[in-house]
């Protein structure tokens, strides 16, 4: 799949289970291992472990290999690895500690063309 439309695969999967904020993060030019990061919020443990389920299942049914899932046991942040383009999902407290987008170059995020 052609990384524009994954990524917007991706955001409209955590859209159909109402996730907050959701960045867009083109890395590859920082990393050889990925071409995107995508950050989003959940409000509870239970809505982070589905936004992340939601994206695996969207993924699957897309053809896209999930490679793994992390962290789905507590739900704090349950990390999403399809390869060239990893999903973050995050509670809010965790999300403001770790930073990501800061840590990955304070970059603004891109629009999902539609």
């Amino acid at each position: 799949m052609e990384l524009a439309a994954l990524k917007a695969a991706v955001v409209d999967a955590l859209e159909d289970i109402k996730a907050k904020d959701i960045v867009v993060l083109d890395v590859g030019h920082l990393s050889p291992l990925w071409d995107a990061l995508i950050v989003a919020s959940g409000d509870s443990n239970r809505q982070v472990k589905a936004l992340a389920n939601n994206v695996s299942v969207k993924m699957k049914e897309l053809g896209v290999e999930v490679i793994s899932t992390e962290g789905e046991k507590y739900g704090e942040w349950v990390l999403v690895d399809l390869g060239n383009v990893v999903v973050h999902v995050m509670q809010p407290a965790v999300r403001q500690y770790y930073s990501l987008e800061q840590l990955w170059g304070g970059q603004k995020p891109t629009s999902i063309p539609r």
